[in-house]
């Protein structure tokens, strides 16, 4: 059995380039502009999974390919 891959909603942010820094990141997710899954998220930590999605704005990202093939 092996584990999920999971990314943190703030490095996700970083890797689609919504936010250059941790900090830009932590900002848009706690002003509240940032939903996983069609609900208000306010944690920068929440852990993402594979088919979770990532709206910001009217931009809506899909969460796949955690195993590094980016």
């Amino acid at each position: 059995m092996t584990a999920e891959q999971t990314i943190k909603l703030d490095q996700f942010l970083k890797l689609k380039g919504l936010a250059s820094t941790g900090g830009q990141a932590k900002l848009l997710i706690q002003s509240g502009e940032v939903e996983v899954n069609d609900a208000m998220e306010l944690r920068r930590g929440r852990k993402l999974v594979s088919g979770d999605t990532v709206t910001v704005g009217d931009q809506t990202y899909l969460v796949d390919n955690l195993n590094g093939d980016h």
